[in-house]
């Protein structure tokens, strides 16, 4: 993100990681936005099928992204998401979405627009920093933020996370669908390895608290190194 008016606090990594929950107590604690970079991917999945199309269909994606007036915040303490006047912050949720928004995904053309949308919406932040989460953030949307984060877990650690938060009893079923996503995903994308200057933090032996603790401790050093983000 070279054009960017503001500094970034990217987090990358895989479903279940907690990337989602970690990054917008980050951005609470230091009085910053968050921008969830999955939401957007996920109102385009819901526009798509609105439309009555299937985003296994790249034409019908790609048509639908030319036509998504999507309108998403930066505070972290509102997270309504809303497709022109349509608020969509539940609906995105559900599992007829969760099953599509890879299709999305995979659409490179559709990967850039929507790329360049999140630089706008970073650079005309009204915020001293955003914490920018979701897949290939670190590499691809801004490889050049002063702090780039990979927060992982182990596989089966992640799956139950994902379960406890979704209040699922089938546990099973969501280890699978989690491990299914991750396969898909994986195509279009490494989310797993960190890239050079990518700093890990394995959440696997970690609650919640110990997780945030250790990004602030990331973020504290590369403030120390001189490569991280100002206070403001």
């Amino acid at each position: 993100m070279n054009e960017h008016t503001v500094d970034l606090i990217a987090i990358d990594g895989p479903a279940g990681s907690g990337k989602s929950s970690v990054s917008k107590e980050i951005a609470r604690r230091l009085g910053y936005g968050y921008l969830d970079t999955g939401a957007a991917y996920r109102a385009l999945a819901w526009h798509v099928l609105e439309r009555g199309a299937d985003t296994e269909d790249a034409e019908a994606v790609r048509a639908a992204a030319s036509d998504f007036p999507l309108r998403q915040g930066l505070d972290p303490d509102d997270r309504r998401v809303l497709v022109g006047d349509t608020e969509v912050t539940d609906a995105i949720r559900e599992s007829r979405v969760s099953a599509a928004v890879s299709g999305v995904a995979r659409v490179p053309e559709v990967r850039v627009q929507v790329n360049e949308m999140f630089r706008r919406i970073v650079a005309e932040a009204p915020y001293p920093a955003v914490v920018v989460e979701g897949r290939d953030i670190t590499t691809v949307v801004a490889p050049d933020a002063p702090v780039r984060i990979l927060l992982t877990a182990a596989p089966e650690v992640r799956a139950a996370r994902r379960a406890n938060e979704l209040g699922a009893e089938n546990a099973s079923a969501v280890a699978e669908a989690l491990h299914k996503r991750d396969a898909r995903d994986s195509t279009m994308v490494d989310f797993l390895t960190a890239a050079p200057g990518v700093d890990v933090v394995d959440s696997t032996a970690l609650d919640f608290p110990q997780t945030v603790e250790a990004v602030l401790a990331v973020i504290e050093r590369r403030r120390g190194d001189g490569r991280g983000v100002d206070n403001g």
